[in-house]
Order: structure tokens, then sequence, then C-alpha cells
């Protein structure tokens, strides 16, 4: 078991955000279908399992490969997974509160929120501050090498603001209601900002660089965006009687004409990223664990789509997110087919692979005595 987690990155975590956010967007659906409920709550059950295990499987990773974990952690292309981290904690813990509770009960599940929510924001806010650093000072970052991953450490606090106003209700009327929430608007403005910072660099690389070697990562867009649209629709939810009126309602006019038009951009990057994949696919590209970049991302844009079905209320909306849950769906039983058969083969496991060694020159003599 401990050689086995050496190669067991942060980017790990990525599948419990993913398979946490099928449950979550499936428990807000507009179609009721028989037994759904209990289909996301044993889904949500699954995302704690797993996130339990890799808990355990990291702080083996960090006590006996600490060299290891050091080199992922100044590697700027893993680095910014460490906000996966954060993100699996809070998705997790935003699924308690949403469809946990019907096997757990409300009580139990908000304390598990409580608590997963406060780890993953502070986790969150220390990676947001981290890894940026980190890669101006001691990885050097390449603008040339900018890839939508840079964008993970960034969109934890989004996944904060996001999921933490689940928790408003159950704080004592007054200052700790309106505290939170306008804690949670902070993190929308901090996330929002710094990703719009970065967001040119990735675009500019992909338009003039090519295609990108790891195409899966293109839908990691998706992830502020959607998540975004999903934080102003929760704020617009809980605002009432917990900020002033004109505020509150404030609240409910930046949910429509925020997300309106991000959900339009976030359609936009999502047909160019799927054509990328498809090109990508064409030329041979082979299951990785960037796969899961199929599931979170496009899983905010389902609950940005119910978000803004229900403060619009147009049904186009509970269609998109109909249709984008079917397909995210079905990114995640496939992700997680693969990921399953990797485990058990060992070969997600397992180390790189060493560069061929280039064949030593020959070198002859020739009839006349000369060397070739």
């Amino acid at each position: 078991m401990v050689t086995a987690v050496r190669h067991l990155g942060p980017n790990w975590y990525a599948s419990v955000m993913g398979t946490a956010i099928v449950a979550t967007a499936g428990a807000a659906l507009p179609v009721h279908l028989p037994g759904l409920r209990t289909i996301c709550a044993a889904v949500w059950l699954l995302s704690l399992v797993l996130l339990l295990t890799l808990l355990c499987a990291r702080a083996l990773h960090w006590r006996h490969h600490c060299d290891q974990a050091r080199t992922h952690l100044l590697d700027p292309a893993m680095a910014p997974f460490y906000g996966c981290l954060a993100m699996a904690l809070l998705a997790v813990g935003g699924g308690a509160l949403t469809v946990g509770r019907y096997w757990i009960g409300t009580t139990a599940a908000v304390a598990l929120d409580a608590v997963l929510f406060t780890a993953g924001t502070a986790v969150g806010l220390a990676a947001a501050i981290t890894v940026p650093y980190l890669m101006a000072v001691r990885q050097k970052a390449d603008p040339r090498q900018a890839t939508p991953v840079w964008l993970l450490p960034l969109v934890a606090p989004m996944v904060s603001a996001a999921l933490g106003p689940l928790l408003v209700p159950h704080l004592p009327a007054g200052q700790p209601r309106e505290t939170l929430l306008l804690a949670c608007f902070a993190m929308f403005g901090l996330s929002l900002l710094a990703t719009l910072a970065m967001l040119p660099l990735v675009f500019a690389r992909i338009v003039t660089g090519g295609p990108l070697p790891l195409t899966p990562t293109l839908f990691l867009v998706l992830g502020p965006l959607g998540q975004s649209t999903t934080a102003v629709g929760k704020f617009a939810d809980v605002a009432p009687g917990v900020v002033a009126a004109p505020y509150s309602q404030g609240f409910a006019v930046l949910a429509v004409l925020y997300g309106v038009p991000v959900m339009g951009f976030a359609l936009l990057w999502l047909g160019l990223a799927t054509a990328h994949v498809v090109r990508a696919r064409r030329h041979g590209m082979r299951f990785a664990m960037t796969w899961w970049a199929f599931t979170f991302p496009v899983g905010t844009c389902v609950t940005g789509a119910e978000a803004l079905a229900r403060h619009t209320g147009l049904v186009a909306y509970d269609w998109l997110a109909t249709g984008l849950f079917v397909a995210l769906a079905a990114a995640w039983v496939i992700a997680a087919l693969h990921t399953a058969r990797g485990v058990v083969s060992g070969a997600l496991l397992a180390g790189p692979r060493p560069a061929p060694v280039a064949p030593l020159p020959v070198r002859v003599r020739t009839t006349s005595g000369a060397v070739r």
C-alpha cells in the first residue's frame, strides 16, 4: 500500500469532486423521476467514501514519500491540483445538506457540512495564495506553459461562495447569517477577479500555441463560469431576511443579469472544448485522470442552469440543465469505469514511464582506415 501511493497526486481529488457534483446536480433537476433522490444519495455516499479513502492515501503519501510530494508542490503542472483538495471537501460537504441529509439526518448533515466547509474554505484560500506565489517565486512558470489547470486554485474560493449559503439558514438570525453570506460574496469577488486575470493567459495560449497536450483540461474553464452562476443564484435564494431589503433585491437582480451572459459564454466554451476533444480523440487520445475534467465543471453548469431556471422561470433553462446533466452522468460513468480499471490493473498508480534512451552512435572503421 505504501509503495502504491508514491505517485498518487492531488489530481485524484478530481474524482471526488466529479462524483459529488453528480449527486448535487441530480437532486435539483426539474425532472422528477422515481428513485432519483435515492440514487443521488447513494452517489453522494460514494463520494464521501472516496474522500475518506483519498485523505488516508494522501496522508500515507506525505509520510512515506515526502520527496515526491514536494516535487508535486514545486511542479507548475501538478501544484494547481492542490485546489482540488479544497473543492473535494466542499463538494462532499455541500452534498451532505442537499442529498445526504435524507440518509444521515439534517443534524448530522449540518455538522458534517460545517466541518468540511470550514476545512475546504481554509485550504482553498491557502491554495489561492500559495500556488500562484510558488509559481512566481520557485517554479518560474512560463506563459507559454499556461493551461486551464492554472485556474484550479483560484476556483476553490468560488466553490465556497456557492456552497456557503446552504449553511446560512442553520445559523442564528442576525449578524451570524449576514456575516456568512457577505463572506461568501467576498469570496465570489476574490475568485472572479483572479480568474479574469488568469483566463486571458490561458485563452492566448490556446489560440496562439496550438492544441493543448492535455485536451480535456479545456473543460476546467467551465468551472468558474458555472460555479459563479450557481453562487449568485444561491445568494438570491437566501438573501431575503438576511440582508436589508434593497440589497436582497439586488442579489435577485444580480442572479439574472450576471448569470445569463456568463452561462452564454459557458456554452460557447463548451462547444470550443468539445471540438478540441473530438479532434484529440481522432488523433488517438487515451484515458487519463484528466478525463475527470468532463465531470465537475460540467456539473457546475448544470447547477448554474438550475439557478437560472429558478430565478427567470424560463423552461429553456430547465431543458438546458437536464441536457447537461445527461452529458454529466455519461461522462461520470466513463471516467469512473476507466479509473476503476486502471486502479485494479495498477496502470494509474504506476510511475511515469522513463523516456527511451537513444542508442549510442556506432563507430566503424572502413577499409581505408577512416573512422565513421
